[in-house]
């Protein structure tokens, strides 16, 4: 018999229900109760038919009754211990020698022998066990013996072939009947179902038959011809019991080996996670645990479970609710020398492994500290792939994507053919920028690139991508837009969110940013939408605007501006910049008062280039400071020979923001003055209004410095930025010019004419000379001088040219007036001019007023 006892004789009862102890035990009384009535039922009719003998249950002689108890009592006693899946099973010879009993004695009395003879050799289990053990052999004895009588058993007269053949029958019931009664009583200690419970070790079960069903024939044939030799078959047992057992027991070592390679082979996978659930499940399994718990050496993580998969996954030092006993191995390599934590099996019940386990436990310990060792290095490995890949997809800076991933991304939209909605591009470049860099410092640059990041990712809608491209510039992918007309308007969501002035370590920073449109085309891919919202960009700012869409007719001229950066060092070095001469009239008398200086580039390609198309690249190149000198010698040499030939007229020079950020530029000023021996008066520095310029300090220690050795200071482009007034708080300027675009509507518009009217009251209120830029007309020329502006510039007057063709008109004249271009407004004697004393200064001016 392999498994009438093997879940409660031994360890059996450990490793298979200890966790069961006290309500498995409970369940099983009512079925252990029903095997024991029926086998109390089977023993009290044995006994009245020994108490009233009849022929057929004739006693045999004492020493075959002690034979066959002793025989019984030793084929249950005297068990091989084997272990499958870690579960001590215990093989047993109960049933042979029952059979046996039966074959040769008469059923009450192998009856009574097999309640003695277990009773004996289970004395030290405990009732509900022995109880159970007793009642299930009685009942088999009884069967089996019911099965000789009913196939017409004669002992010893039988012929061998018909002794062989109901022998067979009768073994072959009480294996079966064995079966019946023991199996649901093993499933339900060992909470498996009864199909598993019968399949499990089906073939070891039924090679122990048909040993121990030869051993039973062979002993009958031995009997048969000498009764004798009964006393030598218990020791005949015995031996072959021992036999047979060492090599079901060297079976079973392999198999458990075979199952040890076969889980740590499970465990040769990259990932941390599968490798502990595996290990858990398997060790569970291999070992029989109730628990297998898994403590990582970094301490922050521990994983239980058992064969069912995964019940804890967390942080060290979560208590468990199994309780009993522990065995602890460490997660070493064999030479020791590499500790990644702990294997912890937890059993409910008192458990001591025997040796091989213990070795066996050892070498998994050592083969999951390698699994998880490996898993470990590939996670790190992983890791680090994953942060080289997200570093080459994004920015280090603002972690948003960088130019690569832009492209991609955008590739890969354009590219889908189902794409839902419109796909387009705003480009945001911020104006200015160096000038953060070059006075705060490269960090506090950085501090407002972060957080202009950060508010484009707030504005952004979450389909859409935010970029830095580089630098300054930004780049937002719009997907899925219902129309192209709706990019325009979450560009001006996104500019908008940049409007407020950052802080920056107590300082509040204001930035402008400019943008670009451009909606996803035909043809050309991602590189060409790229492409058109860069010019789309550089339309923006050389219109003044905050943002424009791409208009493929203003396309060609920006093509040539990208090729122009990379000729700018020779135009430097081979003089290319020259200067032009617009005047600055008197409004009333048309006599010229000032002169404005205006650069070209006298490309040898592209003929005369304006301004407005290579000073942005001039700014990046870092040829500012050479530009500014080649321009401003051109001016001072210009005014120069106007001087000697009687026309002493001041020459003003737009001057970019950059150059103000820069501590030696006044030097450099004063000495270009001194090289052409000419006053500082005779300087007007245009300056350009920015945000930014109210907010460095470095500005106005720079503007402070000219304006105390006496150069004129000049506000450009009056009313078009953001910050005029506090602009005019912080700088000290001595003019300022209003906007073109102001004069040319103020006709039409009454917008523009207030716009006029308050600069020229301002102008009055802080003493300073206001000159109108785009002076076109006559009208326009006499409405300004009747709101009371002083000077205006414009086509009216002269156009920009190179100075010998200004100093000849100056000397021609209007109307045989020299130095000046226009005929008065005014009869001599009509106006009258007052003087006033500058609140600022202590200077004077002649303002004129109509009389």
């Amino acid at each position: 018999m392999v498994r009438a006892l093997q879940a409660w004789s031994s360890r059996s009862c450990v490793t298979s229900s200890r966790r069961r102890e006290g309500g498995t035990d409970r369940r099983l009384r009512p079925l252990v109760g029903l095997l024991v009535v029926a086998a109390t039922l089977v023993t009290l009719a044995s006994l009245k038919v020994i108490l009233a003998p009849t022929p057929e249950a004739a006693a045999p002689d004492a020493a075959t009754l002690v034979t066959l108890t002793f025989m019984i009592a030793v084929g249950t006693f005297v068990k091989a211990r084997v272990r499958v899946r870690s579960t001590v099973h215990l093989i047993s010879w109960s049933e042979a020698a029952i059979v046996i009993a039966a074959a040769i004695a008469p059923i009450p009395w192998v009856v009574i022998c097999t309640c003695v003879g277990i009773t004996l050799a289970s004395i030290r289990l405990p009732p509900i066990k022995l109880t159970f053990g007793v009642s299930k052999n009685i009942l088999v004895a009884a069967g089996t013996g019911l099965t000789f009588t009913m196939l017409g058993w004669n002992w010893p007269t039988m012929h061998a072939p018909q002794l062989v053949a109901i022998l067979a029958a009768a073994y072959l019931s009480a294996a079966l009947l064995d079966e019946a009664l023991a199996i649901p009583v093993i499933a339900l200690a060992s909470g498996t179902k009864v199909s598993s419970q019968f399949r499990s070790n089906l073939d070891l079960r039924l090679a122990g038959y048909g040993v121990r069903f030869l051993v039973a024939t062979c002993t009958l044939v031995i009997l048969q011809a000498e009764p004798r030799l009964l006393l030598a078959v218990p020791p005949l047992v015995l031996s072959l019991h021992l036999a047979y057992s060492a090599r079901i027991r060297g079976r079973t070592e392999q198999q458990a080996w075979q199952r040890l390679a076969r889980t740590t082979d499970a465990l040769n996978v990259v990932d941390l996670d599968e490798v502990l659930t595996t290990a858990v499940t398997q060790a569970a399994e291999l070992f029989s645990a109730d628990e297998v718990e898994i403590e990582l050496r970094d301490g922050t993580r521990t994983v239980r479970g058992g064969t069912g998969g995964i019940t804890f996954d967390g942080p060290t030092g979560t208590p468990t609710d199994v309780d009993g006993t522990i065995v602890p191995t460490p997660l070493e390599g064999h030479d020791r020398s590499v500790d990644v934590g702990v294997l912890r099996l937890r059993f409910r019940g008192p458990v001591q492994l025997s040796e091989r386990e213990q070795y066996t436990l050892r070498t998994f310990a050592s083969a999951l500290c390698t699994a998880v060792r490996n898993a470990q290095a590939y996670a790190e490995l992983a890791r680090v792939a994953d942060e080289h890949a997200y570093a080459a997809a994004h920015d280090a800076l603002t972690n948003l994507a960088n130019r690569r991933h832009l492209l991609d991304q955008g590739t890969e939209q354009l590219s889908a053919r189902h794409a839902d909605g419109v796909t387009a591009l705003v480009l945001i470049d911020l104006n200015h920028f160096k000038e953060v860099n070059d006075t705060l410092g490269h960090a506090a640059g950085d501090q407002v690139l972060v957080q202009v990041a950060d508010r484009l990712s707030r504005a952004a809608q979450p389909s859409d991508l935010v970029a830095r491209l580089g630098g300054d510039e930004f780049a937002v992918l719009l997907r899925g837009l219902p129309a192209p007309a709706v990019a325009a308007h979450r560009a001006e969501a996104l500019l908008a969110a940049l409007h407020e002035p950052f802080e920056l370590d107590g300082m509040r920073i204001s930035v402008e940013a400019s943008g670009g449109i451009s909606v996803a085309p035909t043809s050309g891919g991602m590189a060409e939408l790229l492409r058109r919202a860069d010019v789309a960009m550089y339309q923006a700012k050389r219109a003044g605007l905050r943002i424009s869409t791409y208009a493929p007719t203003r396309d060609t001229a920006d093509l040539g501006r990208l090729t122009l950066g990379g000729d700018l060092p020779r135009a430097v070095a081979d003089h290319e910049f020259v200067v032009n001469f617009q005047p600055i009239v008197d409004l009333g008398t048309g006599e010229v008062t000032s002169v404005e200086a205006l650069a070209r580039w006298h490309h040898p390609t592209h003929g005369m280039i304006d301004p407005l198309r290579f000073l942005e690249a001039v700014e990046r190149s870092g040829l500012l400071p050479a530009f500014a000198e080649a321009i401003l010698d051109q001016a001072l040499i210009a005014a120069g020979s106007w001087r000697d030939a009687g026309f002493d007229v001041p020459v003003a020079v737009n001057v970019s923001p950059r150059s103000l950020l820069d501590a030696r530029f006044p030097g450099s000023v004063l000495a270009r003055l001194r090289a052409h021996d000419l006053p500082p008066d005779r300087l007007v520095l245009e300056l350009t209004e920015t945000l930014t310029l109210s907010q460095l300090d470095v500005v106005d220690q720079v503007l402070s410095r000219l304006r105390e050795e006496g150069v004129r200071l000049a506000l450009d482009d009056f009313g078009t930025g953001y910050s005029s007034l506090s602009l005019l708080s912080r700088i000290p300027v001595h003019e300022l010019k209003i906007d073109r675009s102001f004069v040319t509507t103020m006709e039409s518009s009454a917008e523009a004419a207030a716009v006029i009217r308050s600069t020229l009251d301002l102008g009055r209120s802080l003493d300073l000379v206001v000159v109108a830029e785009g002076v076109e007309s006559e009208p326009q020329r006499r409405a300004l001088w009747e709101l009371g502006c002083v000077a205006g510039q414009g086509h009216l007057f002269a156009r920009p040219m190179p100075a010998g063709i200004l100093l000849a008109a100056l000397q021609r004249g209007s109307g045989g007036r020299p130095g000046a271009l226009a005929a008065p407004l005014h009869d001599a004697g009509a106006v009258i001019r007052l003087s006033q004393t500058r609140r600022q200064g202590g200077r004077t001016r002649l303002p004129h007023l109509p009389a």
